[in-house]
């Protein structure tokens, strides 16, 4: 299930939200220097350690993590020349693990983050974000304090983001491209139905993975159950604006 618009035109051009995007591309392609093949851009795994945020190094202050050998043979030790852990919980939001991770990302940034920056405004829109990417790292932190598996991707933001939609314009109508096997199509939903199914699929997911953890990491689908509870808790404090737009437009689901 793959959103692919909404129905609800914005305002205000969403500066904010094209800069994020933005940001978020540059640092994929200058800053990780992904290597890009047919098989998929891969990313330097040195440069995600030194830069993604890593549960262990936030649980020991002090401690460094490198990696001295393959990518999955993270060491940890006290001190070290890395940088410090308060910058990677902001650098790590900035990073993706491959074209797939950014370009999702940034479709449902750009579907669902415009309306936000709208009914926030810019400065309390960036705040919002950003802060629900650090409760999106403090949650997966929590669940797994020990871990040396680096957290990066703006997922946990962009959870935020869903969450505070979900509240603010259940109504909306979210064009959807569903896949099933060999049935392709597009249907208009409920911004409500698609984001909560989103939202328990992370809850199932996220679930399982405590009784059945993945080696060597996975989805920081913790990350993702943070950043929403975020956006669900915090959207009512921030969001002033209402969209005269929403919920002038027929209720009825189309199927294109």
């Amino acid at each position: 299930m793959i959103p692919l618009k909404d129905n609800i035109p914005t305002e205000n051009i969403p500066v904010l939200t094209i800069a994020l995007i933005v940001m978020n591309v540059l640092m994929f392609f200058f800053f990780q220097d992904p290597d890009l093949s047919l098989s998929g851009a891969t990313v330097d795994n040195d440069n995600v350690i030194d830069y993604g945020a890593i549960p262990y190094e936030i649980t020991h202050p002090g401690d460094q993590c490198d990696l001295p050998g393959q990518p999955a043979d993270v060491a940890c030790s006290d001190g070290g020349g890395g940088p410090a852990t308060w910058l990677t919980l902001l650098t790590s939001m900035f990073m993706h693990g491959g074209i797939l991770h950014i370009a999702g990302n940034m479709l449902f940034l750009w579907i669902f983050g415009n309306n936000i920056e709208d009914a926030m405004g810019r400065i309390k829109f960036i705040l919002f974000y950003i802060g629900g990417g650090l409760a999106a790292t403090f949650l997966q932190v929590l669940i797994d304090t020990n871990s040396t598996v680096p957290s990066i991707g703006a997922s946990g933001a962009v959870a935020a983001v869903l969450g505070a939609y979900a509240i603010l314009y259940p109504r909306a109508r979210v064009v959807t491209l569903i896949i099933i096997i060999v049935f392709i199509t597009v249907i208009e939903l409920p911004a409500l139905l698609v984001l909560g199914l989103w939202f328990l699929m992370q809850l199932y997911y996220g679930s399982s993975e405590l009784t059945q953890p993945v080696a060597g990491g996975g989805v920081a689908y913790w990350a993702h159950i943070g950043g929403f509870l975020f956006g669900l808790a915090l959207v009512k404090l921030l969001a002033r604006r209402e969209n005269p737009n929403y919920g002038s437009y027929n209720p009825r689901p189309g199927i294109y």
